[in-house]
């Protein structure tokens, strides 16, 4: 009987050897040339099945083997009938039609739980920006101007807090929310209030003490600090009128993805002094960032890097074969995203 096949995009496996050698035994595996990886080439060698039948793919870097662009419905329906999993590197995944994978009956994996520590490190980071002025700190220190220097000095701590007792509304509790929340409420003291579009057991809320909204307007409105923590599910989150039913002065935080915010708004509110500060790992329009964004003399602003440590690569790695080869065995993946839209798309068809 032959072995199943597994595309292999990208660059060669760094960090994680063994497990390489490990799925190579079980599995045939296939890594097409980096010139075979552009979006047309990429689609010409899926036409004409230059790599044949296949039954998983795997991105093990996010560097890498994404140069074919989004995975959409043109890139989903060139692919073979015997296609049943895909697993990346990354949290987020903007780029992939989870709901098209799942049309064809293709469960797709992300990495997230290789980088929830240090997703959830950064964002405390950000708050801790966000509720002590750290942008205005680091912006003085980093001038080399005696001026600015005592301005930041004397005048910054007049509108600083620490984050102990304030409240944290979280929005999306899976994994890497339930590290920040975990982190903020034993590290900073901070109460957790979260919303998600489904409640979370009560042995989780028990253990970081949450609060649960089913509406987010009434989350913003009582929270300290809010924290965008959820995939982009395809529209914008974050509007002018969301922005608006935060408690006045309050401070907001995204480490999730840019294409939630109107980043527009977000200027807006921060000028009128509906929010007191931003801390931004993640931007709309990425590499560019939103030029007011970045002047403005509260908003601390990262180059989306939350995720990106040597562990989280290695973590990235070792979970993208890992969930190809418990798929293929067992059937089940250990990091699904769309499992249930399979089902769903499944039930429908019997």
């Amino acid at each position: 009987m032959s072995k199943p096949r597994v595309l292999h995009l990208g660059a060669p496996i760094k960090y994680n050897p063994t497990i390489y050698t490990r799925i190579s035994q079980k599995f045939d595996i296939i890594q097409p040339q980096p010139s075979e990886l552009p979006r047309e080439e990429f689609k010409r060698a899926l036409k004409e099945r230059r790599w044949g039948d296949f039954d998983a793919v795997f991105r093990p870097f996010w560097n890498t083997g994404g140069e074919m662009g989004n995975w959409d419905e043109e890139l989903i329906g060139l692919l073979p009938g015997s296609v049943r999993v895909m697993a990346s590197a990354g949290a987020g995944y903007d780029w992939v039609d989870v709901k098209g994978l799942a049309k064809r009956g293709i469960i797709y994996c992300n990495g997230a739980a290789a980088s929830s520590d240090s997703v959830s490190d950064m964002a405390l980071f950000l708050i801790l920006s966000v509720f002590r002025n750290l942008r205005w700190s680091h912006s003085a220190a980093h001038s080399a101007n005696p001026v600015s220097f005592l301005d930041a000095h004397k005048n910054s701590p007049l509108s600083a807090y620490n984050p102990r007792s304030r409240t944290l509304g979280i929005i999306g509790l899976g994994q890497i929310g339930y590290q920040i929340a975990l982190k903020a409420h034993n590290a900073f003291g901070m109460k957790i209030l979260y919303h998600d579009i489904l409640r979370k057991s009560p042995e989780m809320e028990g253990s970081i003490e949450a609060v649960f909204y089913d509406t987010l307007d009434k989350m913003l409105g009582e929270s300290d600090c809010v924290i965008v923590a959820t995939p982009f599910a395809g529209e914008t989150l974050m509007t002018e009128g969301r922005f608006r039913a935060f408690k006045r002065g309050s401070r907001f935080v995204n480490v999730a993805r840019g294409s939630l915010v109107d980043e527009e708004a977000l200027v807006k509110v921060l000028d009128e002094g509906v929010l007191s500060a931003a801390g931004l790992d993640v931007h709309a329009s990425e590499p560019n960032v939103h030029p007011r964004l970045a002047g403005h003399p509260r908003v601390m602003m990262m180059s989306h890097n939350a995720g990106g440590t040597v562990d989280t690569h290695v973590g990235f790695e070792r979970l993208a074969m890992e969930n190809v080869e418990a798929f293929l065995e067992t059937g089940k993946a250990l990091t699904p995203v769309n499992a249930h839209l399979v089902e769903k798309q499944i039930r429908s068809v019997l």
